[in-house]
């Protein structure tokens, strides 16, 4: 039972109290940007909205996020609203609502869009040396290049006439000099999308997405989401030694499978595989059929190794054919010569499908069973030892 005091409330004692903000003060350090959450409106003033965040410091968000179209709070305090991170930093929590929409209409001057963080949407009017030159509402402002995208733009003067959103990060001289960054917003939406993916994904999901970049260990792909990741080369074809500019190209819509996702804190980071994203069957999956032990393919060097030849036989499948198997056969040399690209006749001659091995051997000779024909065909034959002892006659003694 809890304890009492004198007016009948609960007594907490000092441990439970410790725990309680321990627990708080958890909770705040697993918040980051990106986490959306629903929480209890504390406090609404002229200018922010307080929220709970269930730790020891609340969370606050401008005031216009949650007006309606008369410019009043569709919200009172004790409701519960859906909100995003936006920032974490000592001692506060910046929020936004998750269905606001904040632009340069929202705010009466770009310099209360700077001290609330909301974006302002501007047309790109040109590619200045380090960046863009952006007018927003009536004022023109900077955007450096690296700022305008995620990465930095292969193609600057695509976004050249564009109208965007973006954050101000400087907002000095009166308004004379303002810098703006879109790249923030680009993060920020990532961020809200990725804690969605991370929650709601699974290895083995199927996607849709565009191949963005090519590299020798592999290709980026960009799901439908806007979230970019890793398809190893490895995953990209069965077959084996592939490179990636030979299957792929930028710009190349993929089906392709889920293999691994990770949260590494400030990023989210996938894995995914093309050959098993449904464009290719797995070979593997009917190799017995195709290739039974015994049976002899014609198949071309994929590589040479000291102890014996890498021979491809069929898309994605690849056997060892091992010296030992040639080395006293009377075509020694000419499987000593072989060279990658050469093609080769090989006999299956033991499938290991758990390891997706494939043990090759030369061509079995056909075994010569003529003799048969000879020892049963018509006439007359030898017969057994005992048969031919059998008319010698002993000779007589004198």
């Amino acid at each position: 039972m809890s304890k009492k005091d004198a007016f009948g409330d609960d007594v907490h004692s000092k441990e439970n109290d410790f725990g309680s903000l321990l627990e708080q003060s958890l909770r705040t350090d697993s918040l980051k940007a990106g986490d959306s959450f629903k929480g209890e409106i504390l406090t609404i003033n002229k200018e922010f909205v307080y929220v709970s965040t269930g730790s020891a410091i609340d969370g606050h968000l401008p005031v216009r996020e949650i007006w309606d179209d008369q410019k009043q709070p569709k919200y009172k305090v004790g409701d519960i609203i859906e909100v995003v991170v936006l920032k974490v930093r000592e001692g506060e929590i910046l929020l936004r609502a998750k269905a606001a929409k904040g632009s340069s209409q929202d705010v009466d001057n770009l310099e209360d869009a700077f001290d609330m963080e909301l974006p302002v949407e501007g047309k790109v009017l040109e590619l200045v040396k380090g960046g863009y030159r952006v007018m927003v509402a009536t004022e023109k402002a900077f955007c450096p290049l690296s700022q305008m995208d995620l990465r930095t733009p292969s193609e600057p003067e695509s976004f050249v006439g564009r109208k965007l959103e973006f954050l101000i990060t400087a907002y000095e001289n009166k308004g004379r000099n303002i810098v703006l960054s879109r790249r923030k917003i680009l993060e920020l939406n990532q961020a809200e999308v990725e804690g969605e993916m991370l929650e709601k994904a699974q290895v083995g999901d199927l996607y849709d997405g565009t191949i963005t970049k090519l590299e020798k260990f592999g290709a980026f792909v960009r799901l439908e989401n806007g979230l970019e990741g890793l398809i190893p080369v490895s995953e990209l074809s069965w077959s084996r030694g592939v490179k990636t500019e030979n299957v792929v190209q930028t710009g190349m819509t993929v089906k392709v499978k889920l293999l691994k996702i990770e949260d590494e804190g400030n990023r989210l980071r996938m894995s995914f595989s093309l050959k098993q994203g449904g464009g290719e069957s797995d070979p593997w999956a009917s190799i017995v059929q195709k290739f039974p032990v015994g049976s002899i393919h014609s198949g071309t060097v994929e590589k040479k190794e000291t102890y014996g030849l890498f021979v491809n036989i069929s898309g994605g499948i690849t056997g060892l054919l091992p010296r030992s198997k040639w080395r006293e056969s009377v075509d020694a040399a000419q499987y000593e010569n072989k060279k990658r690209g050469d093609s080769v006749q090989v006999q299956i001659d033991e499938i290991r499908i758990e390891e997706r091995k494939i043990s090759l051997g030369l061509p079995g000779e056909a075994i010569d069973e003529s003799w048969k024909s000879h020892a049963n065909g018509p006439g007359k034959s030898f017969g057994t030892f005992g048969d031919l002892l059998k008319d010698f006659k002993k000779p007589t003694q004198k």
